[in-house]
């Protein structure tokens, strides 16, 4: 008997729909099932709700039922406690998801039974330092930690240490620092290099920055990076698409490559640059 996690779509109907047949079909089967909370009540099942800060200690995988989003949901809800991800798309992209709605039970079918291998994915280890509200909060992003400027604000500017030595000042709308599987996310929209997402490296991608230096840095993964306000204007800070709080001048966001990664369920050889090339519509020829 196995213990499943479900985390599905707020928005998507079809999401709550399939996560419904995907309870059913293990519950038919003895396997123990549970949600996040507000997965729980928008399908209908309260009693199988968990607190999201408990969600994903002792399961065997968490299923993502949605696109890129709720993965990366489901990866910060499971990575902590080493649980691997089943990624089922009901997305566009579909960078992170594998799984095919159609084949949903096929997939869980092979994963129960063994038929499956692991994506180990570096994660960055995100903390916050300082005097603001979110100061000492601490995560995981599979994708980037973002401070950008405020909706109605100008330019962040934002003084960048690397491994404890000062590199530069940036004035930008905002500074990204990412991963390898980030490189194919927000960065890639600034101009950011598109790494492989085996690799393992600490990318800095400034969105456009006010001043002559715009490149992108790819860091080695050991590499501390620290982006310190140094103005009145506040930097929001976003982690994974996750809108945390602001930042105030003093305070500062610190990213390192944690130690857990992100396990990611896959049923086959996934070929990078095939992918690339389907997602970009790139002509063999």
């Amino acid at each position: 008997m196995a213990a499943v996690g479900l985390v599905i779509h707020h928005e998507r109907r079809e999401a709550a729909d399939l996560a419904g047949q995907a309870l059913a079909w293990l519950a038919e089967r003895g396997h123990m099932t549970c949600l996040p909370d507000p997965d729980a009540v928008l399908v209908g099942r309260p009693d199988l709700a968990v607190n999201s800060t408990k969600f994903g200690a002792d399961l065997d995988a968490v299923v993502s039922v949605g696109g890129d989003g709720t993965m990366l949901r489901a990866v910060a809800l499971a990575a902590a406690h080493g649980t691997a991800v089943i990624g089922v798309n009901l997305g566009q992209m579909g960078y992170l998801t594998e799984v095919e709605p159609d084949d949903w039970a096929v997939a869980l079918d092979r994963f129960l039974a063994g038929d499956h291998g692991i994506d180990e994915r570096m994660l960055l280890d995100v903390r916050v330092e300082g005097s603001s509200p979110i100061a000492g909060w601490r995560g995981l992003a599979l994708n980037e930690a973002v401070l950008e400027k405020t909706p109605i604000g100008h330019t962040v500017r934002l003084a960048v240490h690397l491994d404890g030595e000062f590199f530069t000042t940036y004035a930008a709308d905002s500074l990204i620092v990412g991963t390898p599987t980030g490189s194919t996310a927000y960065s890639l929209s600034a101009r950011g290099p598109i790494v492989a997402p085996r690799h393992r490296a600490v990318l800095l991608t400034p969105v456009a920055p006010h001043m002559l230096f715009d490149r992108a840095l790819v860091l080695d993964p050991a590499a501390e990076v620290r982006l310190e306000v140094c103005s009145h204007r506040p930097a929001a800070l976003s982690v994974d698409g996750h809108t945390l709080g602001e930042l105030g001048e003093g305070d500062a966001l610190v990213c390192t490559a944690a130690e857990r990664t992100a396990r990611l369920v896959t049923y086959g050889v996934r070929n990078f640059h095939r992918m690339l090339k389907a997602k970009f519509g790139l002509s063999d020829r």
